[in-house]
């Protein structure tokens, strides 16, 4: 059963990307001025979306170059957009229709609720939206941009909030994006060496694992049912990160395992077969002259 077949999961990604520092001196990743906006469904791909994202975050737990980083954490956006963490954070998408932002204990704010006003500027932090709110009333003007318009008018029947990240003045904190790839890479190695080296490690190195992997939550994603030729779960997803997050999860929770930390590159992988330990043949031949070197060393 695949239960992300009746799934929506359009997402908004543009052609060019750029990093910015903004006036408080934080960095964030926004589209270029004349960037081109596309619509895809990541949940076609998930498998391939989520170990970019690993390996992005295993970059992180190796501790690469700054330069390295940027490079990944760069081509991955322009692969798939950014994470869409304005709508991820708080408890539901549609925090617009609500006097204020209720966020859930995250790793970016402490606060548990904030002014909406305020929330809306830590993802526009170059150029504010047209927005005014009094209660639950609000109001949002697109820009006169016809692109920016158009894409609106796609989205309009979803929440608003979603409708204004995909807007070209949208930014998340480049930092931000750095500690949610690590976390989800943490999170896979934590439970991969918890089974890979169970009857090597004690008990303290095995509750070590177990924390890192309690810390591994966040907010669901929605979802409705529709009577379609059976009730049918369809998964509403208003964030990349829902997207990636669910599906790792279920990936994380496979008992066939097939998400792998290569032996000899440590990049994760999909193994097509039960026994493999390294993500291609590459490795597996470099591994194998590294060792038998080794053994002449030795000798």
């Amino acid at each position: 059963m695949n239960p992300f077949e009746k799934s929506t999961s359009h997402w908004v990604k543009y052609s060019e990307y750029e990093i910015k520092k903004a006036a408080d001196g934080k960095r964030y990743i926004t589209p270029t001025p004349n960037a081109k906006p596309t619509i895809f469904e990541p949940i076609k791909d998930t498998e391939t979306l989520v170990v970019d994202a690993l390996n992005v975050g295993q970059l992180l737990m190796s501790r690469k170059s700054n330069e390295e980083v940027q490079t990944a954490v760069m081509a991955f956006v322009h692969k798939y957009g950014l994470l869409g963490l304005m709508t991820a954070l708080p408890t539901t998408p549609h925090f617009i229709d609500y006097e204020a932002v209720y966020l859930p204990k995250n790793h970016f704010i402490k606060a548990e609720t904030m002014n909406t006003q305020e929330y809306l500027a830590l993802f526009f932090p170059f150029k504010k939206p047209s927005f005014t709110k009094v209660g639950v009333e609000s109001l949002w003007t697109t820009s006169e941009d016809r692109e920016m318009a158009a894409l609106a008018l796609t989205f309009s029947d979803g929440p608003q909030a979603v409708n204004m990240s995909f807007q070209r003045e949208y930014a998340e904190n480049y930092d931000w994006l750095l500690i949610q790839f690590k976390d989800w890479a943490f999170a896979f190695v934590s439970a991969y060496f918890y089974y890979m080296d169970y009857d090597k490690i004690d008990e303290r190195e095995r509750n070590l694992y177990k924390q890192g992997m309690a810390a591994f939550n966040g907010v669901a994603p929605t979802y409705h049912i529709a009577l379609l030729d059976k009730p049918t779960i369809v998964w509403d997803f208003h964030s990349l990160l829902l997207v990636i997050q669910l599906t790792f999860s279920f990936m994380l929770t496979d008992e066939r395992q097939s998400l792998r930390l290569c032996k000899h590159c440590h990049k994760v992988y999909m193994a097509s077969n039960p026994k493999a330990v390294f993500c291609s043949p590459r490795c597996k031949n470099q591994f194998n002259v590294y060792k038998s070197r080794g053994k002449k060393n030795l000798t």
